[in-house]
């Protein structure tokens, strides 16, 4: 049975301490609300990552970076490599975020050798891809979404690739209060389930999680949820407020 995962991105906001109180309260409601069955995952900043992980219940909550180095160490000034990230407790990583191939220039080459890297580290990688609106205006977006898949993570061997989960984000539904339809998020999300049964064969397919992400919120989330091939979402920003995340934790 693939796994329920629902993902907070909490990108460049909150202090430490702000963090610490987020995390620890999501943790207090998931706790309370008796979710058993769907694996919630905080993706913090890097400053975060270590009281964050002391402060919430790792039975109950993962804890991910938003972002890994390309090299494993060295002269990288201001980089965190995997096994850094690794080392405080973190057990995912979200890797190939819209905003980091649009602000700052991560290609596919980039994506490999950071995938690569956080699976050598013991990382599930939360895999992100997704068009432009122009791009879906165009009704190329199947194709743009199958290259960006090509490119990269359908490179890995089955059982690596067995390790990750994969997030679609439309990009002209991030941060825009405007979702995807649930028959939109559907069909895509159908798409690249069907993608990675070419690849990969049938089994893995069905096995593989795949989130849709794009301003899920709990209002919404029930009818997301309830579609056969969306498993979760990674949600931005609803996870800054824990009664709103959690409500998109309990939606299924």
């Amino acid at each position: 049975m693939r796994k329920k995962i629902v993902a907070g991105n909490w990108k460049c906001n909150t202090t430490v301490q702000e963090g610490v109180e987020l995390a620890k309260a999501v943790t207090e409601l998931v706790d309370k609300s008796g979710v058993k069955d769907v694996v919630v995952v905080l993706g913090t900043p890097f400053t975060h990552i270590t009281s964050v992980v002391s402060a919430v219940d790792t039975n109950l909550i993962d804890v991910a970076a938003q972002n890994c180095a390309t090299e494993a160490k060295g002269a990288f000034t201001g980089e965190v490599s995997a096994a850094m990230v690794k080392s405080t407790g973190a057990t995912h990583v979200i890797l190939g975020h819209s905003e980091r191939r649009e602000y700052y220039g991560e290609t596919s080459e980039i994506l490999n050798k950071k995938v690569a890297l956080a699976l050598a580290n013991g990382l599930s990688p939360i895999y992100c891809c997704g068009e432009a609106l122009a791009i879906r205006e165009a009704n190329e977006q199947n194709a743009y979404v199958k290259t960006q898949l090509e490119e990269t993570i359908f490179n890995l061997s089955a059982e690596d690739f067995a390790k990750l989960s994969i997030a679609y984000e439309p990009i002209w539904a991030i941060g825009t209060g405007v979702t995807a339809s649930t028959a939109q998020a559907q069909e895509m999300l159908a798409f690249i389930r069907s993608l990675i049964a070419a690849k990969f064969g049938k089994a893995v397919a069905e096995e593989t999680s795949i989130l849709y992400g794009g301003s899920c919120n709990a209002k919404n989330a029930p009818e997301l949820f309830s579609q056969p091939d969306i498993d979760g979402g990674l949600i931005g920003g609803a996870s800054l407020k824990a009664e709103d995340f959690l409500g998109i934790i309990t939606a299924y």
